[in-house]
């Protein structure tokens, strides 16, 4: 039946996009959770890791997976130096002025992408070809077999990390406390320092793994920014699953509704759901309840 082959693609496509939205929402957790405030630079750390990979590729005849390496590398240095130039200096400041101060970082980075690569739009070549595989009734890119891999293990090795090793578990003490974390001699300043080193890795590896499927340009981290944080919301600002769901959650509708209804309507489906759970759930589908010591 043609309907059942259309809504299998529909659902492939729309978990490959979600995936992306739950990793860059990722992001936007884990320097929330360290630091209080929210990251709207995060969208360029996506841009970076795709520009950067196609621009070592042209400079430099070198195998694809060493390109990736270095971008990533290098957009990890630039979130360190974001953080040591941008947030550490500022110790008392509102969480509205970080959060200025953080689109400003966006705007400026976007800007000079622009200098350095031009407007132009970039193409990245797939990982495993371009032959679409068949799945069922539907058929899928084996780009899209890449991205949900690499979340999979990308949630693997958040598991691990948070959970069975001393710094991840610092991580975690200083977004229950920060206070209390200090107290028992966790350096708060290193954890949000690591905060943005990790959150700029992961854009980096998402606008990677999306670039062979949508290209990639010096302001593609706008929208893909903006989806991320409306992940993050929807799954609940200081959750990584909550985030990685909400993610997938907005990948499906926009997907099904791009399909079924218009592709016009696309990216304003992500805004509409995000009012939605503000509405109904302001803490988001997974988002704790803060609690108030008096």
């Amino acid at each position: 039946m043609e309907w059942i082959a259309q809504i299998s693609q529909y659902l492939l496509s729309g978990l490959a996009n979600g995936s992306i939205y739950g990793l860059i929402g990722f992001g936007f957790t884990i320097i929330y959770n360290a630091t209080g405030i929210i990251n709207f630079a995060q969208g360029e750390f996506v841009m970076l890791g795709g520009m950067l990979t196609v621009f070592l590729l042209q400079l430099f005849p070198l195998p694809l997976v060493l390109c990736i390496g270095m971008a990533i590398g290098t957009t990890l240095i630039i979130g360190i130096l974001f953080e040591r130039l941008a947030i550490h200096p500022l110790k008392n400041a509102s969480p509205i002025t970080m959060v200025i101060i953080t689109i400003g970082a966006s705007i400026l980075m976007r800007g000079l992408a622009m200098i350095l690569w031009g407007k132009d739009t970039h193409p990245l070549p797939p990982f495993s070809g371009d032959e679409a595989l068949a799945l069922g009734k539907a058929t899928i890119m084996p780009q899209h077999l890449w991205i949900l891999g690499l979340t999979v293990l990308i949630l693997i090795l958040n598991r691990l990390f948070f959970h069975h090793t001393i710094y991840g578990k610092a991580m975690r003490a200083c977004s229950v406390n920060p206070r209390a974390a200090s107290l028992a001699g966790i350096n708060v300043k290193t954890m949000v320092l690591l905060s943005f080193a990790i959150s700029a890795a992961l854009g980096a590896l998402a606008g990677i793994i999306i670039a062979p499927l949508t290209m990639t340009s010096y302001d593609v981290g706008i929208m893909l920014g903006l989806k991320g944080f409306c992940a993050a919301i929807i799954g609940g600002m200081g959750s990584g699953m909550g985030a990685l769901l909400g993610g997938i959650i907005l990948g499906l509708l926009e997907s099904l509704g791009a399909g079924l209804v218009s592709a016009g309507y696309k990216d304003a489906i992500a805004f509409v759901v995000l009012l939605v759970i503000l509405f109904l759930r302001p803490g988001g589908l997974m988002g704790k309840g803060e609690m108030e010591r008096v």
